[in-house]
């Protein structure tokens, strides 16, 4: 206990007491101006652009992570005989370096990546776009990269609850005549009630939090038109030396994602156990 106070609730806490000053991050002095820094980040318009887009992309990750993934794993549980290789295929963009991905996306999505020279090719120049480049799509092609990386680490999870399914309840709805979507939904969706809370848990919070990604794609541009609360973090505090507004913004990302990590896991639970 004394261990985590000192590395964990102490440094905690002095980061929130920075948050009501002007410190800049190195010099000693510093003044306290209490609720300031809120009070500005009310009035930035960034700031606020940051927070919508932070929680548009946690939200839609989720929803459309988890929602391939569910789809992956109900396909490779199947009786398919490449069952085995697909799951390895599936699951290994989720073992790759996060950055590393970003970067690797970041040259295929360029104006001449390979996305754009594969539809010349097969005839779609019309499609081409700057992906990354386009404030309307930059955020988007955000998500995609995300979602193709980590849609098969749902996958597994719902795979895991799936296969803790007795095969004597698909045989027994199987003679009752229950169609396959009856069957998922009447059946197997509740049964995957744990797999759900799990996934959606770790969806939400990774999106919220979601720094790296969006770094080394496109640094919160163009503009901010992909910026989210923590690369805005770290341009006010290392860009422009602003480590009281800058902390001041981590706060509300700690809120948030307290608020709703929180929110979700009480809700998920009492489905949970209404399922049970």
């Amino acid at each position: 206990m004394l261990l985590f106070a000192f590395v964990v609730l102490v440094p905690s806490a002095r980061g929130v007491y920075y948050a009501f000053t002007d410190w800049d991050g190195l010099s000693p002095e510093f003044s306290w101006i209490g609720l300031g820094n809120f009070t500005t980040m009310i009035d930035d318009a960034t700031a606020r652009q940051a927070i919508w887009h932070t929680l548009l992309i946690a939200v839609a990750i989720t929803i459309i992570q988890n929602g391939i993934g569910l789809l992956l794993a109900l396909g490779v549980n199947s009786m398919i005989k490449s069952r085995n290789v697909l799951r390895v295929l599936l699951f290994a963009p989720a073992v790759v370096t996060p950055i590393v991905t970003a970067y690797l996306w970041r040259n295929l999505l360029g104006p001449d990546g390979a996305v754009n020279s594969l539809l010349g090719a097969v005839g779609l120049a019309s499609w081409q776009q700057d992906w990354l480049g386009d404030p309307q799509l930059a955020l988007w092609a955000v998500v995609g990269v995300i979602v193709w990386q980590f849609a098969g680490y749902s996958m597994v999870i719902f795979l895991a609850g799936l296969q803790s399914v007795p095969k004597e309840i698909y045989e027994a709805a199987a003679i009752d005549g229950t169609g396959p979507v009856r069957r998922f939904w009447s059946i197997i969706r509740p049964l995957l009630a744990p797999a759900f809370t799990i996934n959606l848990m770790l969806s939400i919070i990774g999106g919220i939090k979601l720094f790296d990604q969006v770094f080394a794609l496109t640094g919160g541009g163009p503009g901010h038109a992909t910026d989210t609360i923590s690369t805005l973090i770290y341009k006010e505090a290392f860009t422009l030396g602003e480590f009281g507004y800058s902390i001041a913004l981590a706060v509300v990302l700690t809120i948030i994602v307290a608020v709703a990590s929180t929110g979700q896991y009480f809700f998920l639970a009492r489905n949970e156990r209404a399922a049970s």
